[in-house]
């Protein structure tokens, strides 16, 4: 009985986990972006390297979510 109210909130965990990290990079990258206009609204001659700077944090920002996300699956289905 006990074992099987461990893989249950297991499970419930993984699940809470995942929705946390997708939760958490649509934050971040929400951030970034809003940073990121703000800044090319103050210097609008800098818009391509700010452009290029946000991409690349957006995109750091998913793989370490998507990480997240793949552990947390594999978690519900293998663990």
């Amino acid at each position: 009985m006990i074992v099987l109210q461990a893989a249950v909130f297991g499970k419930i965990g993984a699940a809470l986990g995942a929705a946390i990290a997708a939760i958490a990079a649509a934050f971040g990258i929400g951030q970034i972006g809003k940073a990121t206009m703000e800044s090319i609204a103050r210097q609008p001659e800098s818009a391509g390297n700010l452009r290029t700077a946000m991409i690349i944090a957006a995109g750091m920002i998913e793989g370490a979510a998507l990480f997240a996300i793949i552990v947390c699956v594999l978690v519900l289905f293998v663990g």
